[in-house]
């Protein structure tokens, strides 16, 4: 369920990151409004995450999917450029949260949610 929450958080960090750019500058209420309650969300799930995936894997994890996700909004429907290098890092991004879940042991887990 840990690892839920940090989809979770991840995707709500995309959200905030995407509302700031509409709040321009928090002086639009209505994406203000919601940006602040993604980033309010966000954190409240990352650190429930926290609870049992070790600090370095759920922030890694984390900031992961907040900047490739960012990154790919932008692309999409910001029209910003994907040049090859772009996407190819983009790439590396999810290919490293990729792995650091794949490496992530059910020990290690219980072993932080213990300390």
């Amino acid at each position: 369920m840990a690892w839920f929450y940090l989809l979770l958080a991840g995707l709500s960090e995309i959200g905030w990151a995407f509302g700031l750019k509409y709040s321009k500058g928090f002086s639009e209420p209505v994406p203000t409004v919601v940006t602040i309650m993604l980033i309010i969300v966000s954190f409240m799930l990352f650190a429930k995450a926290m609870k049992t995936i070790p600090i370095g894997t759920a922030y890694a994890v984390f900031t992961g999917i907040g900047a490739a996700g960012t990154a790919l909004i932008g692309i999409v429907f910001l029209g910003e450029p994907a040049g090859l290098l772009k996407v190819l890092f983009i790439s590396l991004l999810l290919g490293g949260i990729i792995g650091l879940k794949r490496s992530s042991t059910d020990q290690d887990e219980r072993t932080e949610g213990a300390s």
